[in-house]
C-alpha cells in the first residue's frame, strides 16, 4: 500500500522560508516522479513544482526562483523549500507521485497516481 506522508507546514511571515517533506512508503521510490500541487481556498489545486527519476525539476512560474524541489532517494523523501514567501502562497499542499506519466504531463494532477494527505502552509503577518 502506497502511502504519502507530508510535514513542514506552518505560519510563517511574509518573507520567511519553511522546507516542507514528503515521505513515501510502498513503493520503489526511486522510480517515481514526484510532485507538488497546492490549493488555496476557493480556488483550483494547481501544480508548484515537480522533479523527475533524472533529477530534472519543472517549476510554476508564479514559485520559480523562489521554492527548489529535491528528492533523497535513501530516505524516500521529496522536499520543497519555499523562500521568500508570500501572502498568495498560502495554500493546502500536497505531494504526488507517479511511475509512468510522460514528460509533458508532469504539470497535470490527473496523471498522478498517489497523493498525500496535504500540510497547511499560511503566510501571513
Amino acid at each position: 500500500q502506497v502511502q504519502l506522508v507530508e510535514s513542514g507546514g506552518g505560519l510563517v511571515q511574509p518573507g520567511g522560508s519553511l522546507r516542507l517533506s514528503c515521505t513515501a512508503s510502498g513503493l520503489t521510490f526511486s522510480r517515481y516522479i514526484l510532485a507538488w500541487f497546492r490549493q488555496a481556498p476557493g480556488k483550483e489545486r494547481e501544480f508548484v513544482a515537480a522533479i523527475h527519476r533524472s533529477r530534472n525539476t519543472y517549476y510554476a512560474d508564479s514559485v520559480k526562483g523562489r521554492f527548489t524541489v529535491s528528492r533523497d532517494n535513501n530516505r524516500n523523501t521529496v522536499e520543497l523549500q519555499m523562500n521568500s514567501l508570500k501572502p498568495e502562497d498560502t495554500a493546502v499542499y500536497y505531494c504526488a507521485a507517479d511511475q509512468n506519466l510522460i514528460l509533458s504531463s508532469i504539470r497535470t494532477q490527473s496523471q498522478y497516481d498517489f497523493w498525500g494527505q496535504g500540510t497547511q502552509v499560511t503566510v501571513s503577518s
